[in-house]
């Protein structure tokens, strides 16, 4: 199954190239098939899910016909698919929602990472964790057993055969900075340890606190970048926010983030010596708190 929300984008595209070939306002094309001037504005970013009969009735409104017609419904059918996560609803976080939907069909998955160990290798007691942490600043948008279920379960899915490679530039601070118990901490660092010696196709690259990044400058926040099999699917990149994640999908702003990461993956250590850093890391924190 294709990612439903990269079809939803492309689908948006089509839509707003549409109703702009015709000279038609958001109001107009809404005014043309019945509807809110809010339910096109939503279509054309994205942000709801198409009903097939609606899409029908807006194809037959705009006069599209033939192989043109057969395109965009089979690309409306796409985008209007259930995956894993929507069994979950919004309990389980809007953010790893969007992360479930965008790993499912991926081809490559790189992030950096660079206040969080990557959500889809973490282990319950640093879930748990977390949680707390998360708590400590006000009510979260998600509930937390469910979040934890899903988080498990996305895993799963990340190392299902026909998964996606995954890469990631982890920023050296996040081990020292998060405030999540020592004894903790070395118990994550181990499940990455396991999942990295076992897992051919997850790859987690440290970057030192104390390296120099040429070539620019620094990154501003953590992000996430895809790549998806099918030609028309355009590669993401998603940026973290404090309150929400930006998806961008054009050309331009993809490869500034994609340079960006080449820049930090140079610089960091490369995989073997990562995992002997991370398994050090472990041994001394757990020598620490006697465990």
């Amino acid at each position: 199954m294709p990612s439903p929300y990269v079809r939803r984008r492309r689908l948006a595209v089509e839509i707003r190239k549409l109703r702009e070939s015709r000279g038609l306002t958001t109001d107009g094309l809404a005014r043309l098939v019945f509807h809110s001037r809010t339910k096109i504005t939503r279509l054309e970013n994205a942000q709801i899910r198409p009903d097939l009969a609606e899409i029908m009735n807006m194809l037959d409104a705009l006069e599209i016909t033939g192989s043109q017609y057969d395109r965009l419904l089979q690309l409306a059918r796409d985008a209007a698919q259930k995956g894993w996560w929507d069994r979950y609803g919004m309990s389980m976080g809007p953010r790893q929602k969007l992360a479930a939907d965008l790993e499912y069909n991926a081809s490559t998955v790189r992030s950096y990472d660079q206040t969080a160990l990557p959500g889809a290798l973490q282990c319950r007691p640093f879930i748990e964790a977390l949680i707390e942490l998360d708590e400590s600043q006000g009510s979260p948008d998600y509930q937390p057993e469910r979040m934890t279920e899903a988080r498990e379960y996305r895993q799963r899915e990340l190392l299902r055969p026909d998964g996606p490679s995954y890469e990631t530039v982890l920023d050296e601070s996040v081990i020292h900075r998060l405030a999540v118990p020592p004894a903790v901490m070395a118990t994550q660092l181990r499940h990455m340890v396991s999942l990295l010696s076992e897992q051919e196709k997850v790859t987690v690259r440290v970057l030192m606190h104390d390296v120099r990044i040429p070539g620019g400058l620094l990154p501003q926040s953590s992000f996430y970048l895809y790549t998806f099999a099918e030609p028309g699917d355009p590669p993401m990149a998603v940026v973290d926010t404090v309150t929400t994640d930006l998806v961008l999908n054009q050309r331009r702003e993809v490869e500034r983030y994609t340079g960006m990461y080449d820049r930090l993956r140079e610089v960091a250590l490369p995989p073997d010596a990562s995992i002997a850093f991370l398994e050090r890391v472990a041994n001394q924190l757990a020598d620490q708190t006697g465990s």
